[in-house]
């Protein structure tokens, strides 16, 4: 049984990474956006003021809104729709990603407060430390960040090329 499980957890950990690692490459400058912008200080004050059940009832609401995304998706996914389908699962989990990071960046030691919460993200903790520590994810992360390193250097290159173009056609 194990023989067979094996491969399998190694192939979720190697996706579960990639997909982690994609969506947190654009929800990263999301997220220092909202922090930083003087239009959420008057959010990120409210939800500083609440007590720790309302922050907990409130950390609920994005993925109450935005689960139900997911059967939608798949649903056009399933009918032919299949850019939608991606479209739409993409943009309510990125959506929903930046918003509980946010809440949960802003009212972490509040919702520690909560001992089921406490209980719940020490053995999210847990398991994430044991997929982290699997194998197959850390080959998916050195390959996630050689890949990145060279989408970057490619990039640069370009850029590079583009701008010894651009003063060679000024010079002539």
């Amino acid at each position: 049984m194990n023989r067979i499980l094996k491969p399998i957890v190694f192939l979720v950990a190697g996706i579960y990474f990639l997909a982690d690692a994609a969506f947190w490459a654009f929800a990263k400058p999301v997220i220092r956006w909202l922090a930083d912008h003087w239009m959420f200080d008057s959010i990120r004050n409210w939800v500083v003021s609440l007590g720790p059940y309302p922050t907990l009832a409130l950390f609920v609401v994005p993925v109450l809104v935005l689960e139900p995304a997911k059967p939608v998706a798949a649903y056009l996914t399933a009918t032919g729709h299949v850019v939608s389908g991606l479209l739409i699962l993409g943009v309510a989990e990125f959506i929903k990603l930046v918003l509980i990071e946010r809440l949960f960046s802003i009212s972490r030691d509040k919702l520690m407060s909560i001992p089921v919460f406490a209980w719940g993200y020490d053995k999210f903790q847990q398991a994430r430390s044991w997929v982290e520590s699997l194998a197959a994810w850390r080959l998916a992360r050195r390959v996630a960040l050689t890949t990145k390193r060279l989408i970057r250097r490619s990039i640069l290159e370009f850029k590079t090329s583009r701008k010894r173009q651009h003063v060679s056609w000024q010079s002539r």
